[in-house]
């Protein structure tokens, strides 16, 4: 239980959230005529590092996207700092400092790195508190080595640190990161890893979409675990990594990370 949370806080069986930052109640989405979201409730506190975790295909991603407006709800709100944002666009909620990283990072390949840094800056919201290109560079520090290299060269991990700095020269409050190790060799996952840990630091609010379990109870302080289109458990990272049930049963994982199915 964390310190937003108490027993009386919790309602319909979901953790409640004193003020949260986000708060995503009965939401329920999808494409055409195919359901994907089935009444998803979660809650995430002001500088948490909250994760959705489950298989491929249980919703993760679209539960991101309707959050950021590039899916809109069926039924259900997005209230984000207060303010309903169910019907906004992307463009909206990117104004109101929601950045989200998708997994398939889309940074600009026929651009240097550093030039896919300054479009994102003029493209920010505005206010004070966001990250410096400069920054940025201290922070990854094979992003300054390669400043001057175009997007396209860049090594898998070169490109999600990129994706990574670029949502952050645009001055977010709360980061959505799409599944930011898919593909990363070890050392670099460690590398996403240190990084979230010190955008949490730093105050920003975290939301995780990883299908890596390991990596998403290393770095976050709550997980919601999505199993066809619904939040099935949810609990404190170290509560859900004693729970081989429902790390086998809902994730196909055990405790050291070997696949149980």
């Amino acid at each position: 239980m964390t310190a937003h949370e108490s027993g009386a806080d919790r309602d319909r069986g979901h953790r409640r959230v004193a003020d949260p930052v986000l708060r995503v109640e009965e939401l329920t989405a999808g494409y055409g005529p195919t359901e994907v979201l089935q009444s998803v409730n979660f809650d995430v506190g002001d500088g948490e590092v909250v994760g959705l975790v489950g298989r491929n295909g249980v919703g993760k991603t679209t539960t991101l996207r309707a959050v950021t407006g590039a899916v809109t709800p069926r039924s259900g709100t997005v209230t984000y700092e207060g303010r309903d944002i169910t019907d906004e666009d992307p463009e909206s909620t990117v104004g109101r400092g929601i950045a989200l990283v998708p997994e398939e990072r889309r940074i600009f390949g026929g651009l240097t790195v550093r030039e896919n840094l300054e479009l994102a800056e003029l493209g920010g919201r505005e206010g004070a508190g966001g990250w410096s290109i400069a920054e940025v560079f201290d922070t990854f520090e094979n992003l300054a080595d390669t400043e001057t290299a175009k997007g396209s060269t860049l090594s898998g991990g070169e490109q999600q640190m990129l994706a990574i700095g670029r949502a952050l020269v645009g001055n977010p409050r709360t980061l959505l990161l799409d599944e930011p190790t898919e593909g990363l060799a070890p050392y670099v996952v460690e590398r996403v890893v240190e990084t979230i840990t010190e955008l949490r630091d730093r105050g920003l609010t975290v939301v995780l979409v990883e299908q890596n379990v390991k990596m998403a109870l290393e770095v976050c302080d709550y997980v919601y675990v999505m199993d066809n289109g619904r939040i099935v458990h949810e609990s404190t990272s170290a509560a859900l990594e004693d729970d081989r049930d429902v790390l086998d049963r809902h994730l196909g994982v055990s405790l050291d990370g070997v696949r149980t199915d």
